[in-house]
Parts: structure tokens; C-alpha cells; sequence
């Protein structure tokens, strides 16, 4: 079977690290799967919101240790990298939420830190224990990190490879919310569905992009003023700009018309 099990529905697209006897450890051949999906989804008008997951009990148990201590020997691989899934996530016009409903080791936490939101389990094991092994975190994690919670709590996870269980990764700001495993997938759901229906797909792409350039680009707040007036001429006057307020107003849900496949190259850009 498939490493990576996808489905869609009702506009959310759904991707399962699927090595349940591994607790989905990641591989080359998964990372290279995750990619195309990626690519695949965020070329797919009919998909709004992209959520992340893994077979239970495991959201993704990191490397693959089956190796002992030949597990991280050098690459024979001429093309090895250490972000393996191109494009992150970060990269897509799509939100992307993920799911984290079981312990995340490793790549299973460092490619979660490049989603747009993420929910924990209670008490799941979240770490990016790489030092403790003789290698260094992946994945962008010495950027996506520190972006999303400072240098402080990047030092403090990156440097001790410690666990960390549901309640700290909400405390340190690297996650939305923890709930008990269980609940995890059916509330990422929930939101991905409410923002498949209610938001317009163009104002979640350009909202996305700029807050990931903000960071990866280093705006300051008159940047940043600059390019959200840029981006309300792009949105204001358009047929789901009226949608929008027309279909609040008959309190129902809303039809999106704008088609990122069509439309984004016209306005996609924040540089």
C-alpha cells in the first residue's frame, strides 16, 4: 500500500502517513509522495484546505531507525537533501493544517512546523531529539521554528532534542491547540471544512503568502502596509468580494468564483 493514503472531500484534501507497523517513519519514497500531492492539490480548484495526518497511534515516528547504526551513514544519493519534500507546505496557495494525532519525532515534528496551523494530542511525544543522534534538525525547523515561537524556544527544543508532550508544544506557541488523540483529526477537519466553505480561496492565497513572505523576507510594518493595500486593490471589486458580503447577509454559505488555477498569476505576487 501506498506510504501516503490521500483522499478529498468537500474541498479538503486529506493526507495519511500510512506505515502503521513503522509509526509511519518517514522514507525517501513517502517524502517524495507528499510532494506530489502537494503540487497536485494546490493546482486543484476543487481543493480549499489541505490536512496532514497519520495512521494512529503515530502522527510520524521520525527517521527510520530499522538501520541500527547504519541509519544516518552518508548519503550515496548525489541529490540527498535535508528538507526531502519539495514544495513545503509554506509554499502552497492552500491552508494547510496538520493534524498531529500521535507522537512526532524528528522530520515527523520538523515538516508539521512548515503546516499553517497544527493540533497536538495530549499525550503524544513531540520532540527534534537529531543532536542527541550526532545530526543536526532538518527540514527548515532552524528557521520555521523561531519564526513561529523565537530564538528562546527554538534553543530550548532544537538544542536539548527533549520531549515534549501536548500541553509544552501549546505553551511554546508551536501549536493551535492539544486535545486527546482522538479528537485531533475531527477537529482539524472541522476547520478545514469551515474554511473549504467560508473563506475565498484567493483571499486565503494571498493572506498566506504574505504572512510566510513577512517572515521569510523580513517585512517591516510599512512593508508590510504597503503590500496589504497592494492586495486589497487585487481583491476589492471582485465578484467574491460582493459574494462575500451578499452571502452573509442572506446568512448562507457563500459561492466562490475566483479560480487560483486561472487567476493567480495575475495576483499572486506580495514582492
Amino acid at each position: 500500500m501506498s506510504e501516503v493514503q490521500a483522499r478529498v472531500e468537500n474541498g479538503v484534501a486529506v493526507l495519511t502517513l500510512h506505515r502503521p507497523e513503522r509509526r509511519n517513519a518517514f522514507t525517501k519514497r513517502m517524502g517524495a509522495a507528499l510532494g506530489e500531492y502537494y503540487r497536485a492539490f494546490d493546482a486543484d480548484d476543487a481543493v480549499r484546505a489541505i490536512v496532514l495526518t497519520g495512521t494512529p497511534p503515530a502522527f510520524c515516528a521520525g527517521a527510520d531507525l530499522g538501520g541500527a547504526a547504519d541509519t544516518f551513514a552518508a548519503p550515496a544519493d548525489a541529490d540527498f537533501s535535508a528538507s526531502p519534500v519539495s514544495p513545503p507546505t509554506f509554499e502552497l496557495r492552500k491552508p494547510v493544517i496538520a493534524a498531529m494525532n500521535g507522537h512526532a519525532i524528528g522530520i515527523g515534528f520538523t515538516l508539521a512546523m512548515q503546516a499553517d496551523i497544527r493540533l497536538v494530542a495530549d499525550d503524544a511525544s513531540y520532540a527534534v531529539p537529531q543532536v542527541r543522534f550526532g545530526m543536526v534538525p532538518d527540514a527548515m525547523a532552524h528557521w520555521t521554528i523561531q519564526h513561529l515561537a523565537g530564538a528562546a524556544v527554538a534553543a530550548d527544543v532544537l538544542l536539548t532534542g527533549r520531549k515534549l508532550d501536548g500541553a509544552e508544544v501549546v505553551r511554546l506557541g508551536l501549536a493551535s491547540r492539544s486535545l486527546p488523540a482522538a479528537e485531533v483529526l475531527p477537529a482539524a477537519m472541522t476547520m478545514a471544512h469551515d474554511i473549504a466553505t467560508y473563506v475565498a480561496p484567493m483571499s486565503a492565497a494571498l493572506c498566506k503568502k504574505l504572512l510566510w513572505d513577512t517572515a521569510r523576507h523580513g517585512y517591516g510594518p510599512e512593508q508590510v502596509a504597503a503590500l496589504e493595500t497592494e492586495l486589497h486593490h487585487r481583491v476589492m471589486g471582485t465578484p467574491d468580494a460582493a459574494e462575500g458580503v451578499r452571502a452573509y447577509l442572506a446568512h448562507r454559505e457563500p459561492q466562490w468564483s475566483a479560480r487560483l488555477s486561472e487567476q493567480w498569476q495575475h495576483g499572486g505576487s506580495t514582492q
